[in-house]
């Protein structure tokens, strides 16, 4: 008995029967010899760690365009904390671990820079939409490894498509990833504008602190315990006190956060630069060799568009200075 399999063996003895067992993966589109020492969700979570798209994710907005300050969140370590807290979950619930940290670590691949707004301007010009959970998905499927893709499980790749909204994800693994990243953002927000000096913890309304609680730590315990007691016969949820004091906290970080001009008065630059981006890189000459292929095949409008969601923040910045801003003359 190999390794791999030892670990199928420990999965089917220990796991709920609401998991999804490793053996029983749907498998990839490609097929590919197993490995004999890691799962096929094993090996997913590894080629997500490895490639390109998530080392970028390190310069990419979460929520304040790129702070002054090294303890703000990053598309990179929000990706982190929500691993954190999916796994928590699954591993509470006896679900694969697994497969739960490869769908969290791949969930915002796709994401543009500077964050949702980067996402708004690019839906509004791209004639097709754009959705970062699609993009994501488009990311390990066709993108990575010069257009060869991850080749990753089916199980990890609807998880991740089904992360933020619509239809449910298939296994409960991936159910959790959508509560597990609001649980994250909703709180890391928090922090994040508190030191901004854009919000004081003390101004959330009482009826969400006395459910959730009056601290960061404090209202993701509370939400994560609340999930393990409501969650199981494949529904992921939170008991009804706590769901409405979530919801009200959603919409207290919408209007004090989210929409807040100190916080957001950047963004009114975004549409802009992604516009001025996207209709240069419209003309093949002005891709890079790899997002060429993507043209011919695909067209230029989608070759744009990929590749400008793949920016970072800083990386689309000096490359719209070093198109449109005169530089100065020298000898």
């Amino acid at each position: 008995m190999t390794v791999c399999e030892r670990t199928q063996d420990l999965e089917k003895q220990i796991l709920s029967p609401y998991a999804m067992l490793s053996k029983d993966t749907a498998g990839r589109e490609i097929p590919e010899k197993e490995c004999d020492l890691r799962t096929p969700f094993q090996r997913d979570r590894d080629r997500i760690i490895h490639c390109k798209a998530f080392r970028r994710l390190k310069h990419k907005t979460q929520v304040f365009l790129s702070p002054e300050g090294d303890h703000y969140r990053t598309r990179l370590t929000h990706t982190l904390e929500v691993d954190q807290i999916a796994r928590t979950i699954a591993r509470a619930l006896r679900l694969n671990e697994d497969l739960t940290e490869a769908i969290s670590l791949g969930h915002d691949l796709g994401h543009t820079p500077f964050g949702h707004a980067g996402e708004r301007a690019l839906n509004e010009i791209f004639p097709e939409g754009f959705r970062h959970y699609e993009q994501s998905v488009r990311v390990v499927e066709r993108l990575e490894k010069n257009g060869k893709g991850l080749n990753l499980t089916q199980e990890v790749r609807n998880g991740i498509l089904c992360h933020t909204t619509g239809t449910e994800a298939t296994t409960m693994e991936g159910r959790i990833i959508r509560i597990a990243d609001r649980i994250a953002y909703l709180n890391h927000d928090i922090d994040d504008a508190e030191r901004a000096g854009v919000l004081k913890e003390k101004e959330i309304p009482l009826e969400i602190t006395s459910v959730l609680g009056h601290t960061k730590s404090k209202r993701i315990d509370t939400l994560v315990h609340s999930v393990v007691r409501n969650s199981g016969k494949e529904v992921v949820r939170l008991d009804p006190e706590v769901q409405k004091a979530f919801d009200l906290l959603n919409d207290f970080m919408a209007r004090s956060v989210y929409q807040n001009p100190k916080a957001k008065g950047e963004e009114k630059k975004v549409p802009y630069l992604i516009g001025a981006l996207y209709q240069y890189l419209r003309n093949p000459e002005h891709l890079p060799e790899n997002m060429r292929r993507i043209a011919e095949q695909e067209g230029c409008g989608r070759a744009a568009c990929d590749y400008i969601a793949g920016m970072t923040d800083h990386y689309a910045v000096e490359l719209f200075k070093s198109i449109y801003v005169p530089t100065s003359w020298k000898l």
